[in-house]
């Protein structure tokens, strides 16, 4: 019998030119983290959403997660505790 993994739903708002965005998105494919991406420089709204979840600030990445987590800018240790993931 196998057991899967239930990860909660995770969005990550970045850019093309962030490398916080690959370090974080680097942590989520190695643990097989299933995530949403959009970036927030072809898509204005995601921007505003980005904006308005940090003070207006547009900071990157900014990672919302299902069970009600925005984490800006997370260290990988962060992102990690926030999935419940040995890091």
């Amino acid at each position: 019998m196998t057991t899967e993994t239930r990860f909660p739903k995770v969005t990550i708002y970045s850019t093309t030119w962030c490398g916080d965005c690959r370090r974080s998105k680097r942590l989520l494919d190695a643990h097989g983290v299933p995530y949403e991406e959009i970036n927030i420089e072809d898509s204005p709204d995601a921007a505003r959403e980005v904006m308005r979840l940090n003070n207006g600030r547009r900071s990157v990445p900014t990672i919302l997660i299902e069970n009600g987590q925005v984490l800006t800018e997370p260290s990988d240790r962060e992102l990690a505790a926030a999935l419940g993931l040995n890091h």
